[in-house]
């Protein structure tokens, strides 16, 4: 058997629920160690954007999921419901956190979102996640039917480079982690460019 195969069959013997249980433990060791000064002498940002990066590198697994399958033989498949729904909440944590915690009031988040880019750019990305959340289940392929489904989610692709774009106005000065992020976000999505162009002409 191939490295491959030696891989998916380890891998089938994992639970798919796994990643909710070790993600939501790992988020709540972080919100600990913000409570406790484990994150520095700014928790609240330092907690935010463990969150948002914890997110984004969850987003951009997700999007390895079909390519790894296609030149690796590695199959994640099963796991990929479950990565985009902890992808979800941990994105609604790092928007709760910055809302809640930091922001405070409902009018200064509107005015955050109205009146600075990166985050009428991260809001975007977050608001455009809910609907894949909401019908990451069977009985939503089932109601909407499995091509439109798939045509749905397929919204992950705008949200991963509205999130890359997001973390690049954050930061401030040249930093090269956001760069990489980024680049890593658009090599992902060229091939699926590329297979739909196939699919097309085909």
């Amino acid at each position: 058997m191939d490295i491959a195969g030696r891989i998916n069959g380890a891998l089938r013997k994992v639970p798919a629920w796994t990643i909710y249980i070790v993600s939501a433990l790992w988020a709540v060791w972080l919100f600990y160690l913000a409570l406790t000064g484990g994150l520095g002498v700014e928790p609240i940002n330092a907690l935010e954007r463990e969150y948002g990066e914890l997110g984004l590198k969850l987003l951009i697994l997700g999007l390895l999921v079909t390519p790894l399958r296609k030149w690796t033989g590695v199959n994640l498949i099963k796991f990929r419901r479950a990565i985009g729904v902890t992808t979800f909440f941990m994105i609604l944590a790092h928007f709760l956190v910055w809302a809640v915690l930091d922001v405070q009031t409902f009018e200064r988040v509107w005015m955050e979102i109205v009146k600075r880019p990166y985050v009428t750019v991260g809001m975007l990305s977050f608001v455009m996640m809910i609907p894949l959340a909401v019908t990451s289940n069977n009985l939503s392929v089932r109601k909407l039917g499995a091509a439109s489904w798939r045509k749905l989610h397929k919204l992950t692709y705008p949200i991963a480079v509205l999130g890359g774009v997001h973390y690049l106005w954050l930061v401030k000065g040249f930093q090269i982690e956001p760069i990489i992020y980024m680049a890593v976000i658009l090599g992902l999505l060229a091939p699926r460019l590329k297979w739909n162009r196939a699919r097309a002409i085909a």
